[in-house]
């Protein structure tokens, strides 16, 4: 979330599997909410591949965009007999920029075997509750000068946190295998409808969504080309992902919320490889910079140093990528998606500083445009405002709408579809009362100039004692 995107070889079933590969039905809506498939798609002829450059100072290839090669052998079922039910899949994608997945696999003795696509919820793989970690990054020398602790101290005080870091890390391993599934189905052609729900609906399965206690943590984002951010298809929405697409996956999931907040760009046509490769490397560069005691403006600085190092060739014309310069990574917080601080992509930001113990959401936004977002379009996107007091409503309707909010989402963000498949009917006047009084707050889709390609890349990151933990992490990126 941002501070305000194959060939699948598909193996026998089982009865759980093939109910979760069932299209959703498809709700009633009125015509002219079809009509959001023009402002979201791009026009244009299909796209000839662009050859990519990049400045003479960089000396190294985009190789981040290079597709992915052969599909990897699957089998995430060991060779011991139980469980029966373990099915062996193969996983292959069509997405590039990401790199094969090993098979999921828990060390656990007795633990079951996961299957591909995914029936068995992360817990049951682990039953200790102990959790695999993320990738874990030493600290730069500038701000562990400050350090006064001994390296067996920091590994105490980080024992003694092992609790709230397992619950993350169970987060993080839902991510994981949330979105090495998706990467097996997104494909030209699929309704951004239906990848949304397969996501979710597996989302809710892997996580064992359990009220406020465990589940989605955000609606899904899948902002198309132009579009950076906030746009999830309303119901009744038409819209395909397409060959020429550029489509930022962002998802969350959360346990105790503990929220695990990453993204990544789904593309199929090599003409954007350079683009990706950027925002990639530009993400990787701010989780590089992140630290103890790390000035947010140096980040911003670093990042944008990085990422506007890159052009691309698109249709016969050249584009210095740029930082979007009015999106933020940001610091997450408990059943809070935007704690209060903000990572900038650019330079000139706040000299404020990152504190141990906090997580982090570094995300980085690189466009072909003007490289500043507005809102436009439809909105999709909901959120009740944190430190809302109390507020008198007089409309029964919008009074009965907000104890669905509380008892479903609270403070965490929700979508139009939610409510919709809460049985939710007519509530668009009393969700728009909600947002006058200032208990909810909308976030329309933000959106550069029409025509442009947005991408963008996500990591959650813990500033620990001792280091620092890329959680989310995967084989993928």
């Amino acid at each position: 979330g941002s501070s305000r995107a194959q060939v699948y070889n598909r193996m026998p079933m089982t009865d759980a599997d093939a109910e979760l590969a069932k299209p959703p039905a498809e709700d009633g809506a009125d015509d002219d909410e079809g009509e959001e498939e023009d402002a979201v798609m791009a026009d244009g002829a299909p796209a000839a591949a662009g050859a990519a450059k990049k400045k003479k100072k960089k000396k190294k290839k985009a190789s981040v965009g290079e597709a992915v090669g052969e599909p990897t052998a699957g089998g995430d079922a060991p060779p011991k007999p139980k469980p029966a039910k373990a099915s062996a899949g193969v996983w292959s994608t069509e997405v590039r920029g990401i790199k094969p997945w090993a098979p999921f696999k828990s060390e656990e003795k007795g633990a079951p075997a996961q299957t591909f696509p995914p029936t068995i919820p992360v817990a049951d793989l682990f039953p200790s509750g102990n959790y695999p970690l993320g990738e874990e990054q030493q600290y730069k020398d500038f701000n562990m000068g400050k350090q006064r602790e001994t390296a067996d101290e920091l590994r105490e005080r980080e024992r003694i946190h092992n609790i709230d870091y397992n619950e993350i890390r169970r987060a993080a391993e839902c991510h994981r295998q949330v979105r090495k599934y998706v990467q097996s189905i997104a494909k030209p052609g699929i309704l951004m409808t239906d990848l949304c729900q397969k996501l979710e609906d597996m989302n809710r399965r892997l996580v064992q969504e359990n009220g406020l206690s465990a589940g989605i943590a955000f609606p899904t984002g899948c902002s198309l080309d132009w579009v950076a951010a906030h746009w999830t298809p309303n119901a009744g929405d038409k819209t395909v992902l397409e060959y020429d697409s550029v489509c930022k996956i962002d998802f969350g999931t959360h346990v105790g919320g503990r929220i695990i907040d990453c993204a990544w760009t789904v593309h199929f046509n090599p003409q954007f490889d350079p683009l990706v490769a950027a925002v990639q490397e530009a993400t990787n560069t701010g989780i590089r910079e992140a630290g103890i005691d790390a000035r947010l403006c140096d980040i911003g600085a670093a990042v944008q140093e990085v990422m506007e190092s890159y052009e691309v060739d698109i249709n016969g014309k050249t584009y210095q990528v740029k930082s979007v310069r009015n999106l933020n990574g940001h610091s997450i917080g408990p059943y809070r998606i935007h704690a209060g601080k903000s990572v900038p992509i650019v330079k000139g930001g706040e000299a404020t500083r990152m504190e141990e113990g906090e997580l982090y959401a570094i995300e980085t936004f690189g466009s072909t445009g003007k490289g500043y977002v507005r809102e436009d379009l439809e909105c999709s996107h909901y959120m009740k405002n944190f430190d809302v007091g109390y507020i008198g409503l007089r409309l029964p309707k919008a009074k009965a709408l907000l104890n669905v909010i509380n008892k479903n989402f609270d403070t965490l963000a929700f979508c139009r579809r939610w409510l919709d498949r809460l049985g939710e009917e007519k509530y668009l006047l009393a969700l728009r009362n909600l947002c006058e009084v200032g208990i909810v707050q909308a976030y329309p889709p933000l959106c550069d100039v029409k025509g442009s390609y947005v991408a963008q890349y996500e990591h959650t990151i813990l500033l620990k004692p001792s280091c620092k933990e890329v959680l989310s992490r995967g084989d993928d990126f």
